[in-house]
């Protein structure tokens, strides 16, 4: 299918790994000029350099968990955005009385106030050309928290909010913001975590696995596996076309049917 985007200028946040590196490859594909982010720099060059057979791609090294990342990230970015994938973020599993208020405080910062900031800059200048898609990747974590993750879903379900009131924005333009509820996605941030758990279980991430779908909170999936980084990429750049035009300030199920109610 032709997504018609060629030409298109798109920012996807902590995209050295995971479903924000498959973004960025499968806009690449659709003919758009991709800026990819990370924290750390060697990273950043050496994905641009793997992605840049497939298209235009400036990488560039800044820290989204503070005001100054996001200002220098901006001020980097050569030319106007038409797209912001808005990605970047981090988990944790932990029980809510360990949970300190630094803890709640650092993952609000890097997961919701990163998106804030990018927002407040990049969507209005979308609104000014009459084009834009902003995209917040959440989690099936934004409808049914976790309470072993209490302050990651505290920011997933934040997402939506943000998402919503930045859309009521976009009435009668050409600019959506909308969420994608993604399905638990094997990344390697929840690789690495699977590995770490299985040698304080005394097991093997491949059991974990099993028993997450068969017995934990995974049973609710109807996918009854991991999600790939790619399944969750195709989504949004579908939402990031034009002809996804109709769909705005929703937030968008991609999460495998891990949450059971009807809306």
């Amino acid at each position: 299918m032709n997504l018609d985007l060629s030409g298109k200028r798109a920012l996807v946040t902590g995209s050295t790994l995971g479903i924000g590196r498959a973004t960025a490859e499968a806009l690449l594909k659709e003919g758009v000029s991709v800026v990819i982010n990370g924290r750390n720099a060697n990273r950043v060059s050496r994905v641009a350099d793997e992605l840049a057979h497939l298209g235009e791609v400036q990488g560039i090294t800044a820290d989204m968990s503070t005001t100054e990342g996001t200002e220098s990230l901006i001020a980097k970015i050569d030319g106007t955005v038409d797209i912001l994938v808005n990605n970047v973020g981090r988990f944790e599993v932990k029980s809510f009385f360990e949970i300190s208020d630094q803890d709640w405080s650092s993952m609000f910062e890097l997961n919701v106030m990163n998106g804030i900031r990018l927002s407040r800059t990049l969507a209005k200048q979308m609104l000014e050309q009459d084009w834009g898609r902003i995209i917040f990747i959440g989690s099936d974590q934004s409808s049914k928290p976790n309470p072993e993750m209490a302050h990651y879903a505290m920011t997933k379900t934040a997402q939506v909010s943000i998402a919503r009131c930045l859309a009521e924005l976009t009435r009668g333009t050409n600019v959506t913001v909308n969420t994608v509820l993604a399905a638990p996605t094997w990344t390697h941030g929840v690789e690495t975590f699977m590995k770490q758990m299985a040698e304080i279980e005394e097991t093997t991430p491949e059991e974990m696995s099993v028993d997450y779908f068969a017995k934990g909170e995974g049973q609710t999936s109807l996918l009854e596996r991991w999600a790939t980084p790619e399944e969750i990429a195709a989504f949004v750049t579908f939402l990031c076309s034009p002809i996804a035009s109709a769909i705005n300030g929703a937030a968008l199920r991609a999460d495998g049917g891990m949450i059971t109610s009807l809306f």
